[in-house]
């Protein structure tokens, strides 16, 4: 009789990541909803500031920062949801894979979720604004992985956990929200310098500030995802 063997960690998150943006494709259902409610969000903030275009234009990388961070509530809620109607987690678990491929496949997905919404925000934010980017499109996209990324790998941890709780939809914003208001501050002002130009050469600092982040909570995450499920 033949021993298995353990499936190796980047092919177990390859056939993970395979998965669920299968799912994500076959459905829509959840990609809508990204969109409506995040272009609802860009076009409230237009209509609460007014006809005020300066000030729109100098809180642009706010808003839409602001605009990915309510997004991504309801993304990184929805993660978990159908392993846990359909008892999909449990069989996880007992694969003979690694569990860390679980967190990795989730962070990647959600991470590519909110990158693919904000690459839709950028042209509205743009045009309803009426902002222009002043230090090209490498910077502007490099903000905008950095920034997703960083709201990904903590968010998919406490969606795990908050997949478990009643009240779930209330936990999650509530353990997120606090945790990524650096990594917030640091998107939102990088987002502003490739907008609005960068004459004091800032925007290297900010860009540590994401690497940082991201470096401990996308480790912290891989260290620590396998006792979060097992709980």
């Amino acid at each position: 009789m033949k021993r298995v063997r353990p499936i190796s960690l980047l092919k177990t998150v390859g056939v993970l990541l395979a998965k669920d943006l299968l799912i994500e494709w076959r459905t829509r259902a959840r990609l809508n909803a990204l969109i409506f409610f995040a272009l609802a969000t860009l076009l409230l903030f237009s209509f609460a500031v007014g006809p005020d275009s300066k000030v729109l234009a100098r809180n642009a990388g706010g808003y839409l920062w602001l605009a990915l961070l309510f997004a991504s509530v309801l993304a990184l809620g929805e993660s978990f949801r159908v392993e846990q109607e359909n008892l999909t987690l449990d069989g996880l678990r007992l694969a003979p894979a690694d569990a860390r491929a679980i967190f990795l496949s989730k962070a990647v997905g959600n991470a590519l979720l909110l990158i693919a919404l904000g690459a839709l925000l950028i042209p509205v934010m743009v045009a309803l604004y009426g902002v222009q980017v002043a230090m090209g499109v490498g910077p502007f996209a490099t903000t905008l992985v950095l920034g997703c990324m960083a709201i990904s790998a903590p968010g998919t941890v406490y969606s795990a956990i908050a997949s478990n709780a009643r009240a779930r939809d209330v936990l999650l914003p509530l353990l997120l929200f606090p945790l990524i208001i650096p990594a917030l501050l640091a998107a939102a002002k990088a987002t502003s310098l490739v907008l609005q130009g960068d004459p004091m050469n800032q925007l290297g600092s900010w860009f540590g500030l994401l690497f940082g982040f991201n470096l401990i909570y996308w480790g912290l995450g891989f260290l620590l995802f396998p006792r979060v499920i097992e709980d």
